[in-house]
């Protein structure tokens, strides 16, 4: 029985890269003079924390986050920006989850986009952070694949171990 496996992963070097990307940006932007700006990144933990002035520096951050991990081919929908707060020096801070995996419920929707689709002898089911989609032909299983990147699923996915 063929099959393959769903999987929503991000490569942390290349995120680091992006982050230093954006560390000499801000060095060279006059906007950002005189002012103490920090962007650090956590790769245990997937978090990235930023540290600047205001709310325009927030948000010029935010848009060079996206186009430097787009410049890297990093899919920026695996970034989800919390809330900015104040600090004690006020300034303000803001935390920058990278999504990783599949989450559960994200997961049973991918399930159920598959099942729907009503192709004969195709099943997924749900291991851990990844889907995986089994059936008898290839080509039923390559026009899952092509019917999931037409999809509106906010997650990247990739598609990989392909077994036949």
């Amino acid at each position: 029985m063929a099959s393959f496996d769903i999987v929503s992963r991000v490569d942390m070097q290349e995120v680091d890269n992006a982050v230093n990307n954006v560390l000499k940006e801000v060095a060279t932007r006059y906007d950002f003079r005189g002012v103490t700006t920090e962007v650090s990144l956590n790769r245990k933990d997937g978090i990235i924390n930023i540290v600047t002035g205001d709310e325009m520096k927030i948000k010029a951050l935010r848009e060079m986050l996206i186009s430097h991990f787009t410049r890297r081919k990093v899919d920026s929908r695996v970034l989800e920006f919390k809330d900015p707060e104040g600090t004690s020096l006020g300034a303000l801070k803001q935390e920058v989850r990278i999504l990783q995996g599949i989450e559960k419920d994200q997961a049973k929707k991918i399930v159920k986009f598959i099942k729907d689709l009503k192709l004969k002898k195709i099943q997924a089911s749900i291991q851990d952070d990844q889907v995986r989609v089994q059936g008898k032909q290839i080509d039923e299983l390559q026009a899952v694949i092509q019917e999931l990147q037409a999809s509106k699923i906010e997650l990247p996915l990739q598609f990989i171990n392909m077994k036949r």
